[in-house]
């Protein structure tokens, strides 16, 4: 079934608004391939529309999403500190969180791809999702402002966070941010600060592919220093991949496991 014409009244129900400018909506449905193939479209048939994708505005949700949830935290846990809010807030903004309402409210069903996106699985990839939740996020700010935004993010994102942590214990966050991870765990360690190093960039710019090592280095007391190396399709992800390896190399270590090298992407630094 094509997006374009499945009734979108369900999604509003979900996102609880009426949107009063259907453009909005449709650009942040709209992924990139689809608007690119419009764009070569209309480059043979003058008249096609040319629509816009949904880029931009997931710039904006996240933005938007950011500031609803720093409200909400800073109102709600007025005891914890400025670094127990950050690590909070990111745990409930990270894609991983997102990825949860992002599927319950069928979002993928409603996306436009373009016809390459649509063959390679784009509906169930979890990054597209998340996007698009982002994106749905600045529409709402767009077509009713933020009270309106504020009470989705509230309702759909934040407080289902909140009860899911609350059966674990606010103490037991996951880790989302490994890069800051790392840096604690090797400052508590007595090592200098990694040093984050990019070591290939390979295919074309639509689908790029980075090679990132981190660079740990030996701590005072006496040890190994040790390189991680990751991918990913960006820099930052490449980055907490490499810090993910090198904090869970850490752990084990302190955990009393085996201090040989165990990981294929972990190595001694010569």
């Amino acid at each position: 079934m094509k997006s374009d014409v499945i009734d979108r009244s369900l999604l509003e129900d979900a996102l609880g608004h009426r949107f009063q400018h259907r453009a909005i909506l449709d650009q942040a449905l709209t992924h990139s391939s689809f608007a690119r193939e419009v764009e070569l479209q209309a480059a043979t048939e003058t008249g096609s529309p040319n629509p816009g994708d949904n880029e931009q505005m997931e710039f904006l949700g996240d933005s938007v999403l950011s500031f609803v949830i720093s409200q909400e935290l800073f109102q709600r846990f007025p005891e914890y500190a400025e670094g127990e809010l950050s690590k909070l807030r990111a745990h409930i903004v990270s894609a991983r969180a997102l990825l949860r309402p992002a599927r319950q409210l069928e979002i993928g069903k409603y996306l436009r791809f373009g016809k390459g996106e649509e063959k390679s699985g784009g509906r169930s990839k979890s990054a597209l999702l998340v996007n698009a939740l982002e994106a749905l996020i600045a529409a709402l700010f767009l077509d009713a402002g933020l009270e309106t935004a504020h009470r989705f993010i509230v309702r759909a994102i934040l407080q289902p966070a909140l009860d899911e942590l609350q059966k674990h214990g606010h103490s037991k966050l996951p880790v989302t941010d490994y890069k800051s991870a790392l840096q604690e765990i090797v400052h508590a360690s007595g090592r200098s600060q990694p040093r984050y190093l990019l070591v290939r960039e390979q295919g074309p710019d639509h689908r790029k592919l980075f090679t990132i090592e981190v660079h740990v280095p030996a701590p005072q007391n006496g040890g190994e220093a040790f390189v991680s190396r990751a991918e990913g399709s960006t820099k930052k992800r490449a980055e907490q991949g490499a810090a993910r390896q090198a904090w869970e190399y850490l752990q084990s270590q302190q955990a009393g496991s085996n201090p040989g090298v165990a990981d294929s992407s972990i190595e001694p630094s010569t």
